[in-house]
């Protein structure tokens, strides 16, 4: 496999690696990384290691380092590079660019400069996770690494509780316990709950249970590894206040406040206390 220089065209090249095992890599992928004027890593021993793997050959090339403590300087020059109709080839440690990755302040600085951006997609943790986890992936929220601080965990999790969709997170295996026992005080003990550990690795662990089972459990159990959290929805519905009171002004057609009251209350199932309240100012109107 040998690079040919300007072979892909001018441009910003996003490529999608492993999350674990070498081999997930795409076959598209590998052509990008043999063939890419300039070859960029959030980890450049990872994507060294990585080509060397699949028989990559530098052929010269250096990889340039891209990370959350790069400079401003680091991405204008790299742009700069793609502007002038050299390849740019990013790849992140692992799993998908942009993805809880430092990419995307290059994705936005070569879309700003009118520099063609385009990717070769490959595995990623936050879909093997949904796919594995065993809970619904109809619909699903990604929160990323949620902060270290237990009183900012908690207002973002306070954030995240009427998501109506499974939560997927990303944590250090050193604080998979401490955001279980917050969610078991924020969002509730009983929801349904995942925790998938070293994916596509010869350890990969997927442990399913409610999150107070899980929280038991990773309070005195030491992992490693790159760990995946989900929490499933919440069973709650919001229920609209226009909603409760339409119903319960057809009930009362038919119904003395007592009764109407109760009925609404268990079809919402809200408190009847309040309803009631609802009911007899309805009455009187």
């Amino acid at each position: 496999m040998n690079h040919i220089k300007g072979v892909l065209g001018a441009g910003l090249w996003f490529v999608g690696v492993p999350i674990g095992t070498a081999r997930d890599i795409t076959l598209r992928a590998l052509d990008v990384l043999a063939s890419a004027d300039v070859l960029v890593a959030e980890d450049t021993r990872s994507l060294r290691k990585l080509m060397d793997i699949h028989g990559v050959p530098l052929d010269g090339r250096r990889i340039e380092a891209l990370h959350e403590h790069s400079r401003e300087a680091v991405v204008a020059r790299l742009v700069a590079r793609a502007a002038a109709g050299e390849s740019v080839a990013y790849a992140s440690e692992a799993g998908m660019p942009l993805i809880a990755d430092p990419g995307f302040e290059l994705a936005r600085a070569a879309r700003v400069a009118g520099v063609m951006v385009t990717c070769a997609p490959g595995p990623s943790a936050v879909l093997t996770a949904l796919v594995v986890g065993g809970l619904a992936t109809d619909a699903f929220y990604f929160a990323g690494f949620l902060p270290a601080t237990r009183n900012a965990r908690k207002t973002a999790l306070r954030a995240l509780s009427g998501v109506q969709a499974t939560l997927v997170m990303y944590e250090s295996p050193k604080r998979a316990g401490a955001l279980l026992a917050d969610a078991v005080e924020v969002l509730g003990a009983d929801r349904p709950a995942t925790l998938c550990r070293e994916l596509t690795k010869k350890f990969e662990e997927t442990r399913h249970g409610t999150v107070q089972e899980l929280a038991e459990h990773y309070a005195t159990t030491h992992i490693k590894g790159e760990v995946v959290v989900l929490i499933g929805r919440s069973e709650a519905i919001a229920v609209n206040e226009k909603d409760i009171e339409s119903a319960l002004q057809s009930a009362l057609a038919d119904m003395s406040v007592k009764d109407a009251a109760a009925f609404v209350a268990e079809t919402f199932d809200v408190p009847k206390r309040q309803v009631y309240q609802q009911a007899l100012l309805l009455s009187r109107d």
